[in-house]
C-alpha cells in the first residue's frame, strides 16, 4: 500500500504543473555517472548537469504499453502537437492507475515543441482511423480528438526501485529545485525501465 501510494503521489507530480515558489526545472536526460547522492546528468539538449538527490527521494518507472490498453474509460495524459490540419497528434500517451483519476485534468499548453500541448482526460471512444485511432478525450471543460499513430509512445507507470537507476538510465524529472548555489535537488524522478526513454 506505500508503494502504491507513493506511485500515486509522484505520478500526480509528474502530470500536474507543481505550485512551488521555489524555482525548479524540467530535466530530460541520461544518467551518464552517479557520485554518491549526486547524478551527473547529459540533458538531451547536450547540457551537463549535477543533480543532488534528497533525503528519501521518490523513483516511478515507466514502462511501455499499447494501444490495445487504451480503452474507453481509460483516464489518460497526452502530449500532442497540431498537425498542418489542426489536428492534435499525440508524441506520447500516458495511461494512468485508476487511483490516479483526474489528476491534473484540462487541456494546457506543454513544452514538447512549438504550439505542444497537454490534455488529462477520460477517453471517451477510440476510433480507428486511416492514420492510427482516434481518441476522443473527455474532460469536465471539454473534449478534444487526438490522433494515436504507430509514432506515438504508449507508457503507463509502476513503482520504482532506486536500485534500478544507473549509469545510462533516462530519466525525467519534472521539477528538479534549483539551490540558492545554483545548483539542482530532485525529491522525484521518473526513468525508463530497461533502456526505455521517458516520452515526457
Amino acid at each position: 500500500m506505500l508503494r502504491r501510494s507513493l506511485l500515486v503521489f509522484t505520478t500526480a507530480a509528474m502530470c500536474s504543473t507543481p505550485l512551488l515558489a521555489q524555482e525548479t526545472r524540467r530535466v530530460r536526460g541520461t544518467i551518464e555517472k552517479i557520485d554518491g547522492s549526486t547524478l551527473i546528468v547529459k540533458t538531451r539538449d547536450g547540457e551537463d548537469l549535477k543533480i543532488a538527490l534528497a533525503d528519501k527521494p521518490m523513483f516511478t518507472a515507466i514502462i511501455p504499453a499499447t494501444l490495445a490498453d487504451l480503452k474507453p474509460g481509460t483516464f489518460v495524459g497526452s502530449g500532442a502537437l497540431p498537425g498542418p490540419d489542426g489536428t492534435l497528434r499525440a508524441m506520447e500517451v500516458h495511461i494512468f492507475p485508476e487511483a490516479m483519476r483526474g489528476t491534473g485534468e484540462g487541456h494546457r499548453p506543454w513544452d514538447g515543441g512549438a504550439n505542444a500541448t497537454m490534455t488529462n482526460a477520460n477517453v471517451e471512444t477510440a476510433v480507428a482511423g486511416v492514420d492510427g485511432q482516434v481518441l476522443t478525450l473527455k474532460y469536465k471543460d471539454g473534449e478534444k480528438k487526438l490522433l494515436v499513430t504507430p509514432q506515438t509512445a504508449i507508457v503507463t507507470y509502476a513503482p520504482g526501485d532506486r536500485a534500478e537507476v544507473k549509469a545510462g538510465t533516462k530519466i525525467f524529472i519534472v521539477a528538479a529545485l534549483k539551490q540558492p548555489d545554483g545548483s539542482l535537488q530532485a525529491t522525484r524522478i521518473s526513468y525508463g525501465r530497461n533502456g526505455l526513454t521517458p516520452p515526457m
